[in-house]
């Protein structure tokens, strides 16, 4: 089975990705279902910081009451996932946690290789897995990272998920 792919279609333009549902079947899975759902549609980029990512997948985001931005999930939260040899390299999207086995549908998308945020590094206590990559439109993804944020890394333009289109 060839590994699915999910254009997100966002204000800043449309960003391709393919998940690594071969190796990554829990966390890439949920993101795929919840997408499937419409979860992700009308939410923000809710954290951009140039030179490191930008982070989405927050329903919380959908209302203009930014101090509850970064603070929301599907509601459950799943078992951390991580194989070897997949790094938090420039490209590769990542499930954003608060600790082990947080996950939930917080996403961020790698501006640069940053494999300080591996699985192997110690004594980091919150491991982001890697599970899928930019495979078109990486030029959306550092548009969004040029936006002008404001506190706690907000846009102070809008950076806007419209959709997500799975592809099969």
């Amino acid at each position: 089975m060839d590994n699915p792919t999910v254009v997100l279609k966002t204000n800043k333009g449309d960003i391709e990705i393919e998940l690594f549902i071969d190796k990554m079947p829990i966390t890439a899975g949920n993101f795929l279902k919840l997408a499937k759902e419409g979860f992700y549609n009308e939410t923000k980029f809710h954290r951009v910081i140039d030179n490191f990512m930008v982070q989405g997948g927050d329903p919380n985001s959908k209302g203009e009451d930014t101090s509850a931005y970064g603070t929301g999930g599907p509601g459950y939260a799943i078992a951390d996932e991580f194989v070897e040899g997949l790094s938090n390299a420039r490209g590769t999207i990542s499930m954003a946690n608060s600790g082990p086995n947080s996950g939930g549908s917080q996403f961020f998308i790698n501006l640069v290789d940053n494999t300080f945020l591996d699985f192997d590094k110690e004594p980091l206590q919150s491991k982001h897995p890697v599970f899928g990559k930019v495979v078109a439109g990486m030029e959306a993804v550092d548009a969004i990272a040029k936006v002008e944020t404001g506190e706690r890394d907000i846009p102070i333009e809008s950076v806007i998920i419209r959709e997500i289109i799975v592809k099969e």
